[in-house]
């Protein structure tokens, strides 16, 4: 069976690659950095299988799904949950959730060969509610954690960074790490902790969230958190 890889990060690619390799029973024809690329060469070549990142620049993962005709079968591949269900209406084989293990890919692997052709949706099911309340002021505010971006470390407070807001909590980043759902949420400085699946890439020791805002990553968390985020 042919393939190809669609992913515009490097660590992302070379996992595949690598998973692609000890599976043995693909053959992959190309990998592009963007969706554009990939249009290009599938107007001139065919293939049988598509990894398919969702965040790309220029043109989105669901973007290029909806300009296909007679697509080849799709495994999706993301860092973020918010498009499992939106994903279900274009007959997707599955939806891998990075970071992924080779054994959750074998298992994607083998719904072609089962002919399941209906994506899964992730474990952390939309369904399930993890918010919570906090006090600003002399209100409580709720929170859906899947909203924070991430949390800072000030002195006597901590603040809630969300997409157009933040919050401020006499809490510490224990409690955060405490309280809030792991893996999603790690500490990545002493002063961070952020939400991975708003992370979009990580470089030059920084990880970019999706509002274009970083946050750097301290030499103390590096190795646990590259490790817990690259395989």
């Amino acid at each position: 069976m042919t393939c190809i890889i669609i992913e515009d990060q490097a660590p992302a690619q070379r996992i595949l690659k690598k998973y692609i390799t000890d599976i043995g029973n693909l053959t992959l024809k190309g990998t592009f950095s963007n969706a554009i690329y990939a249009m290009d060469w599938l107007n001139q070549n065919e293939v049988d299988l598509i990894f398919l990142d969702i965040h790309l620049p220029k043109l989105s993962g669901i973007e290029f799904l909806k300009s296909l005709t007679n697509s080849p079968k799709i495994i999706l591949t993301t860092a973020f949950q918010d498009y499992a269900l939106e994903s279900y209406e274009f007959d997707v084989v599955d939806y891998l959730l990075k970071p992924f293990s080779f054994q959750r890919f074998v298992k994607a692997i083998s719904k072609l060969k089962s002919g399941q052709a209906k994506v899964i949706k992730p474990v952390e099911s939309v369904q399930e509610d993890h918010s919570f309340f906090i006090k600003t002021g002399h209100e409580l505010v709720r929170i859906d954690p899947n909203e924070i971006f991430f949390i800072q470390s000030d002195t006597d407070y901590t603040e809630l960074h969300l997409s157009h807001k933040k919050h401020l909590s006499s809490e510490s980043l224990k409690h955060w790490l405490d309280k809030l759902p792991a893996p999603q949420f790690v500490r990545i400085h002493k002063s961070y902790i952020v939400n991975t699946k708003r992370i979009v890439k990580v470089a030059y020791g920084k990880v970019f969230l999706e509002d274009e805002r970083s946050l750097p990553i301290g030499r103390v968390y590096k190795e646990a958190f590259m490790q817990r985020f690259l395989t």
